[in-house]
């Protein structure tokens, strides 16, 4: 075993300070940095030029969507692609799904199914990692394409106004702690009740009980989810979708022809610990008893593009999985591999690849949005355009413009339809999946 026997002393410190005095820029930068932080310091005065906002590829989408201080990411974008389907069917361009709607269901059947995996992991120790996993992070509003594949086919879709956005669904702060508690007390008694030997009546009969308290907290936060509504949007030709009484699986039906059921996730994760055609789940990572397994094929990036460029080619969006925390301008809406050039003002090399990154807790999959644009030179991506769900106030009234670097670097999965996959793709998609733990950085 290595002791600790490396400690900082006086004379390491009187070096760091010599070193640091015998070169006088190093006091105008520190004042620099200081006064305008690191990131304006040191952004690249090409990027303006670089991202200029401007594709010869794109798909026509409306006003962007703000799910403000929640973590909703993943639902809004994967109602942006539903909503630019009817927009285009229907004729109104502007046109906004019910976020809430959807989150109500999304928070109490992630509830259920985290009571199901408290009882399959009762007999486990409490330091277990699953188990620690599972009451570290018990419900959150994050979510992958299939949570919101799966909410949409059970619970169908409605318009914004029949059931729109609340204090709470806006910040859902409140909410998480709240409903953080709750699950984390409920996990420790169903532990308990199964240790006791419990009966299954027992325990489902309890479980009915949590879910109904948890019921009542969504409908206080969110509010009363409709049975039916009626149905009026103007369309921009002047006439009116109209129904007196219609369900949300019925809107969903009779109104939209995309198919959530059709797409598929694709990752790029060139990991060793990863193989390119294998397909792979997480463990815990589902939201819904009884819905559909997230899975992911992992396939090389060149081919991710690929499949993008064609569903773009085809006027459809793309929902994405990336890291957006990662050399972007939230403000400008810039999206730019090496953006921020640190390592050239502070001496270092502070470099690694996707794989490091993913392997070594630097990268993840922080965001979702979604790709409605491509700029092509000879058939080749130099840029691509951005559709986010952070309101009109970021980059250009709400659309972010990324480059290719940025796209190889921090772009972890594409949704895809069926229909671009080649035959060989699509038995690999349907093999039996790679079961990855839930602390997994594709998690």
């Amino acid at each position: 075993m290595i002791e600790l026997t490396k400690e900082i002393n006086k004379e390491i410190l009187a070096d760091f300070r010599e070193n640091l005095n015998q070169d006088a820029t190093n006091n105008v930068l520190k004042n620099s940095v200081a006064q305008v932080g690191i990131f304006s310091a040191t952004e690249n005065p090409e990027a303006k030029t670089i991202l200029n906002p401007s594709f010869n590829v794109t798909v026509d989408t409306g006003k962007v969507s703000d799910q403000k201080h929640s973590g909703r990411c993943w639902l809004f974008s994967a109602l942006n692609t539903l909503r630019t389907d009817f927009a285009k069917k229907q004729n109104v361009k502007d046109f906004e799904l019910s976020e809430n709607y959807l989150s109500f269901w999304d928070r109490l059947e992630k509830s259920n199914y985290f009571y199901q995996e408290i009882l399959k992991t009762a007999t486990l120790p409490v330091e277990d990692r699953k188990v620690n996993s599972l009451f570290s992070y018990p419900n959150g509003d994050g979510g992958l394409w299939q949570n919101a594949a799966n909410l949409i086919n059970k619970y169908g879709v409605v318009p914004n106004y029949v059931m729109p956005e609340t204090v709470v669904s806006d910040n859902t702060t409140e909410f998480d702690d709240t409903l953080g508690k709750m699950l984390r007390k409920n996990g420790i008694e169903l532990r308990q009740m199964v240790q006791d030997k419990a009966t299954q009546t027992k325990l489902d009969d309890r479980i009915d009980e949590m879910l109904a308290e948890i019921y009542k907290l969504c409908v206080y936060s969110f509010g009363v989810p409709p049975t039916d509504f009626e149905l009026s949007i103007p369309a921009d030709n002047g006439k009116v979708i109209a129904a007196d009484k219609i369900t949300p699986k019925e809107f969903l039906k009779r109104y939209f022809t995309l198919d959530v059921d059709d797409y598929v996730d694709l990752v790029n994760a060139p990991q060793s610990s990863k193989k390119y055609h294998q397909v792979y789940s997480i463990d815990t990572e589902g939201d819904m008893v009884g819905g559909k397994t997230q899975k992911f094929l992992n396939l090389p990036m060149e081919r991710l593009q690929e499949l993008a460029i064609e569903q773009l080619q085809s006027n459809s969006p793309i929902w994405f999985g990336n890291d957006v925390l990662e050399d972007s301008d939230r403000t400008k809406g810039y999206l730019m591999g090496n953006i921020y050039q640190y390592d050239q003002l502070f001496g270092i090399d502070s470099q690694m690849d996707k794989a490091q990154r993913l392997d070594y807790g630097q990268g993840a999959v922080s965001h979702a949005m979604t790709l409605t644009g491509v700029n092509l030179i000879n058939g080749q991506p130099n840029r691509w355009k951005v559709e986010n769900s952070w309101g009109e106030k970021y980059g250009e009234k709400g659309y972010y413009t990324m480059d290719q670097k940025w796209f190889e670097d921090y772009v972890y999965d594409v949704v895809i339809n069926k229909k671009f996959l080649t035959k060989a793709e699509l038995a690999e998609y349907e093999q039996e999946p790679v079961i990855l733990p839930a602390w997994d950085a594709l998690a």
